[in-house]
């Protein structure tokens, strides 16, 4: 079996990053991939990780909602004989259904954002002539947690095709104690001291002016360093805000964007994840992978992956996000036993492989 996943784009930071992911389990899972990219982006670091894994991809290199775009990956879909065509993200899903419904193959969606707050009636229409064409058009509709499933059925109005199915990412393997010390030294982190990462993306709604307002809530005595890794329109603002801040300058490292996030998982000691909202955060699935305890924001689908025993959820707070740091920066015991159920939970659930064949299963059954 065949499967053309379309994207928007391949620039990292987005949805597509977990590509990459299923790219590794597909064939363990028993199907193909290919990979169509409506623009092109000058950035290949995600293009260059699926061509290593052996998937053919194809930058189409047009503007956003071009309508050529439905000729040409029509097209490639019947070149590539492609069984399955899986769209991601508005422009992707709308391009996808219409070049499904011409090689009268079918088309599955992901849904990857949950829109409870359109910014005007433009966006409410706009949000409701998508849901509607979803329904009308795309063969079965896949929803990440629970919460967004719900949300869904809310706006929508019907259930029709919906089914939700958990993203998953590549097992990282045990800890090397060596690139651990290296990683470390890099980021000018003691022995001693506790590492807090996170991997968000910086955009406005994933929380780092709330993040950075915890850090300054820090107690001095307390040997805590926080590294931010992921890349966003908003990371000039938040290096500036640190850099003009002595007790944000001296704990938070800014990390380069190619660095891989389960090296850094493997260096650190705590995940942060502060998000004003979140269908399932793939950040967080990798810190389970890793074993690492997570300290995260009790919004979205968040509650259905991080629990009691895998972490600690706090509201949108800073004093709340601070105190369960400090608790878990002091308490190394803890952060054992928490990192080792988070990382049981991530074998039975969120593993690439059975993610891989849970698709594969949508696929065989459209």
């Amino acid at each position: 079996m065949k499967i053309a996943h379309l994207v928007p784009t391949l620039h990292p930071g987005g949805p597509e990053i977990g590509l990459v992911d299923l790219a590794g389990a597909a064939a363990e899972a028993g199907f193909e991939m290919v990979v169509i990219a409506l623009a092109a982006t000058s950035d290949t670091t995600l293009l260059s990780a699926l061509r290593r894994h052996g998937v053919p991809v194809a930058e189409l290199g047009m503007a956003p909602w071009d309508p050529r775009a439905v000729a040409r990956t029509a097209r490639l879909l019947r070149e590539r004989e492609v069984d399955v065509v899986h769209s991601h993200l508005a422009p992707a899903d709308v391009v996808a259904a219409a070049a499904a419904l011409r090689n009268r193959i079918p088309a599955v969606s992901t849904l990857h954002w949950v829109e409870n707050f359109p910014a005007d009636r433009a966006d409410r229409l706009r949000r409701t002539a998508k849901i509607v064409a979803r329904q009308r058009f795309v063969h079965r509709t896949i929803a990440i947690s629970q919460v967004q499933s719900g949300w869904y059925r809310a706006v929508g109005g019907s259930e029709r095709n919906l089914l939700v199915v958990p993203n998953g990412v590549t097992d990282p393997g045990p800890t090397d104690p060596d690139k651990r010390a290296r990683r470390r030294a890099a980021l000018d982190v003691g022995a001693a001291d506790v590492l807090a990462t996170s991997l968000a993306p910086m955009r406005r709604d994933q929380g780092h002016e709330l993040l950075l307002d915890a850090v300054e809530e820090l107690p001095d005595a307390v040997p805590l360093m926080i590294a931010l890794a992921g890349e966003g329109p908003l990371r000039p603002r938040l290096e500036a805000r640190v850099a003009a801040t002595d007790a944000l300058a001296d704990r938070v490292r800014f990390v380069h964007r190619h660095q891989d996030p389960a090296e850094l998982l493997a260096a650190s000691d705590i995940a942060l994840h502060t998000a004003g909202s979140a269908a399932l955060p793939t950040a967080l699935l990798r810190a389970m992978a890793a074993g690492r305890p997570v300290v995260a924001t009790r919004v979205g689908g968040i509650p259905e992956i991080v629990s009691a025993a895998t972490g600690v959820l706090v509201p949108l707070d800073a004093v709340k996000i601070a105190d369960a740091l400090v608790a878990l920066a002091e308490d190394g015991e803890r952060r054992d036993r928490l990192g080792a159920a988070a990382r049981a939970r991530f074998e039975a659930d969120f593993e690439a492989v059975g993610w891989a064949r849970r698709l594969r299963e949508v696929y065989e059954a459209v």
